[in-house]
């Protein structure tokens, strides 16, 4: 990704603007300093993956009844 300062990106902004809508974005930076990151506003950002830690955890079968008499009791729910 190619990092430009501001007075480089106010120069040749037409040219970076071009690189960005192509999927090439692009930042800008203030003393070689990072401040601001230009892309596409039609690039699609990473999915997000549902399922990604299948086989790391276990959820017990009773998760949706998991400290039901607690939240009963704080509530004065109790039968």
């Amino acid at each position: 990704m190619d990092v430009v300062n501001i007075h480089e990106a106010k120069t040749h902004l037409s040219r970076l603007i071009e690189q960005a809508v192509k999927g090439e974005p692009f930042v800008i930076a203030k003393s070689g300093t990072p401040l601001v990151k230009v892309s596409s506003l039609d690039a699609t950002a990473a999915p997000q993956r549902l399922g990604f830690l299948e086989g790391e955890i276990r959820v017990p079968k009773d998760f949706n009844r998991m400290g039901a008499a607690a939240i009963e009791a704080l509530f004065g729910l109790d039968a």
